[in-house]
């Protein structure tokens, strides 16, 4: 445990060279490809969405492809298409869904259908084409982002497929200090293309598998259901976290405690990502909208009223 959790160490180390002054974000984003999840940037343009996804496809030697959505992107460019040969016979031409780390950039450009042919992929992790079925790549993550702040042209995700996200983030403006710093680092290259190799995708697959084995005390389990339940009946929010959600906040919370160097989760691991799990999964009423309430300070508030469980944390715990 101690090796790997130096190896994701020295992995967010390599990405902060690229991405300076974001170490959660970092950190975030990979505790989501150990959890077999999907990420959803909400972001201005301009902050970095795109260098970030390349850093993680260099670091960790995955095949990484990139789609700028519009509104005439088609399904068959995702997933792919079939063709009729010389031989009278059809052949599947591979999308650009079928790699290791997707980036769908403006997702919520293109249109609905486009949108969920990708949802979809994402969700059974294989793609369907003219009723035959080719598996993805492992490991297959998808990180998504769209514009918070203009609506033109836009086709926004409905709820139901913004559930399909892992987690929500969202990078912002660097603090001065740290844009002086990229400006310095970029003064006559790309800190890209200095950018080590130090996993491979095997080693991903098998520390992904390694997260799936952390294990959850039922007090864990009892207070990440107090939570949801929490979200649910609470008076400003008119849809709470659903099922998937709750399993997305497990699988959080152990990636979470692996990349502490633990093999059990504690409560912490689960407050720690509870909000980037559940904050685009949740709506507020309308009179909380009127209010100015964001849907983060609802989910902190929530973490402060649900009681955290007393466990044990060396080693008898697990």
């Amino acid at each position: 445990m101690r090796d790997r959790n130096e190896a994701l160490n020295k992995v967010m180390k390599e990405v902060g060279k690229v991405i300076v002054g974001k170490d959660e974000v970092i950190e975030k984003v990979l505790m989501a490809l150990l959890a077999k999840g999907h990420v959803l940037m909400e972001d201005i343009p301009g902050v970095g969405k795109t260098s970030l996804a390349l850093a993680f496809s260099k670091v960790m030697e995955l095949d990484c492809q990139r789609v700028q959505f519009t509104p005439d992107v088609l399904p068959s460019d995702i997933v792919g298409f079939s063709i009729l040969n010389s031989e009278n016979e059809f052949v599947y031409k591979p999308g650009v869904v079928l790699c290791n780390l997707f980036l769908a950039d403006e997702i919520n450009r293109t249109s609905s259908k486009t949108q969920s042919a990708l949802l979809e992929v994402m969700e059974e992790g294989t793609v369907t084409v003219d009723g035959n079925t080719y598996p993805l790549p492992e490991p297959f993550f998808v990180m998504a982002t769209q514009n918070p702040i203009t609506s033109i042209g836009t086709q926004f995700l409905p709820e139901s497929q913004l559930d399909r996200f892992m987690i929500k983030l969202s990078m912002g403006y660097p603090s001065l200090e740290q844009e002086i710093k990229m400006l310095q680092n970029r003064h006559n290259s790309n800190p890209l293309d200095f950018v080590q190799p130090l996993l491979s995708a095997e080693q991903v697959v098998a520390m992904q598998q390694e997260v799936a084995d952390i294990y959850v005390q039922d007090a864990i389990y009892k207070y990440i259901v107090y939570l949801s339940d929490a979200t649910r009946k609470h008076e400003e929010l008119q849809l709470g976290l659903s099922p998937r959600g709750t399993l997305a906040l497990v699988a959080m919370a152990k990636a979470c405690a692996y990349m502490n160097g633990r093999d059990y989760v504690i409560p912490e691991d689960v407050q720690n990502v509870f909000v980037d799990v559940a904050s685009h999964r949740v709506v507020l009423e309308q009179k909380a909208k009127m209010s100015h309430r964001k849907e983060e300070e609802v989910l902190q508030q929530i973490l402060k009223q649900v009681a955290r469980p007393q466990i044990k944390r060396d080693e008898d715990a697990c």
